[in-house]
């Protein structure tokens, strides 16, 4: 695993971040991100969701990273990685942080209470996976560029 891979999957979990920002303060949902952390803000909510939204991107690398290699696999991996943190995150962890126990949104009714969530975090591995198949292709287009014998080609 190479730091730009890491780098990458940041950017991409930012870029990610950024727009599921948007769509968390447009609901309203901010302020409830940063209860998690004491700080019941949309700016709290705002900048909790923006480090968790690095770290989840610099996981995807380390993770999918060898297997995201293009915009096409990258959007794939990203949406089912989406999917994942969506059972880990607003069902599972975020409960357990704000004190409410383990396993207390673990029901049909609650996951289908919290479907713009899961369209939230869908967006989010897509733009995750995209921004870092398209960095990651073109870090290994400059890498062989002016290599002799080395062709930059896709087949």
């Amino acid at each position: 695993m190479k730091l730009k891979q890491i780098i990458n999957g940041i950017y991409g979990g930012l870029a990610g971040g950024l727009v599921f920002g948007m769509m968390m303060g447009m609901m309203g949902m901010l302020p409830m991100i940063g209860k998690m952390v004491g700080l019941p803000s949309a700016v709290a909510g705002l900048a909790v969701h923006m480090v968790n939204s690095a770290i989840i991107g610099s996981a995807f690398a380390f993770v999918l990273g060898r297997l995201a290699t293009s915009i096409k696999s990258g959007l794939g991996y990203g949406l089912l990685y989406g999917g994942f943190w969506w059972l880990l995150g607003p069902l599972t962890l975020m409960p357990l942080f704000m004190g409410m126990g383990l396993g207390v949104n673990w029901t049909m009714a609650a996951a289908i209470k919290m479907m713009p969530s899961l369209m939230g975090h869908i967006i989010y591995g897509a733009i995750l996976g995209i921004g870092y198949g398209w960095l990651s292709n073109r870090s290994a287009v400059s890498d062989t560029a002016g290599q002799p014998g080395l062709s930059t080609a896709k087949s």
